[in-house]
């Protein structure tokens, strides 16, 4: 009995294998078909069909250059803002200039021998702090004494014969300094060149 029981098992086994064979062919076949009847439907398609799917492309591609217009828009706009925040204090700083000019005259005078004149202590720390609020605001001086003369950062007065050949080409002397406001110029540098 045991040698029938495990032959009809092999025999089920078998009927069972070739009805998944069967099975998996049918599905097989039937997604053919139904595969060539989505292309011929596709390639039978109504102008309609066709219209309105050339419409959504067209209003996809306008989204997409409306969301890179948007983008960019708001990129500048933050470029703006911070350019506007970093120069707001321009006004401010610009006309403090001539103020920190007649510091520099005060001191310039008082430190050159025989000066009647006294830079006392008091007006000293006062120049100190002034200098010290401009330059927490971002205010730069520019003093190109002995440097060759640019015309993107000085501004020329005047030239006069070089007192060496290696000053031809170069600031001789700084008439009134230059500033610059977190890396611009506010004002520049008022120079004596050689020639």
């Amino acid at each position: 009995m045991g040698k029938k029981d495990k032959k009809d098992e092999n025999v089920e086994q078998d009927i069972e294998v070739k009805d998944k064979e069967a099975q998996t062919e049918e599905n097989t076949t039937e997604e053919t078909v139904n595969q060539e009847e989505t292309k011929e439907d596709t390639s039978k398609e109504s102008p309609e069909v066709t219209k309105l799917k050339a419409q959504v492309e067209d209003l996809e591609d306008k989204y997409r250059r409306l969301l890179a217009e948007f983008d960019n828009f708001r990129k500048r706009t933050n470029r703006e803002k911070l350019e506007l925040i970093k120069t707001a204090s321009k006004d401010t700083l610009t006309g403090l200039l001539p103020v920190l000019d007649d510091f520099d005259r005060a001191k310039k005078n008082h430190d050159d021998d025989g000066s009647e004149e006294h830079f006392t202590e008091g007006v000293s720390l006062l120049y100190m702090k002034l200098q010290t609020y401009a330059e927490k605001q971002g205010l730069q001086a520019i003093d190109p004494t002995g440097e060759a003369f640019d015309a993107d950062f000085h501004e020329a007065i005047t030239e006069i014969p070089a007192p060496t050949e290696e000053l031809k080409g170069k600031v001789i002397d700084t008439v009134e300094r230059g500033y610059s406001l977190n890396d611009k110029i506010i004002r520049y540098a008022k120079v004596v060149i050689g020639k």
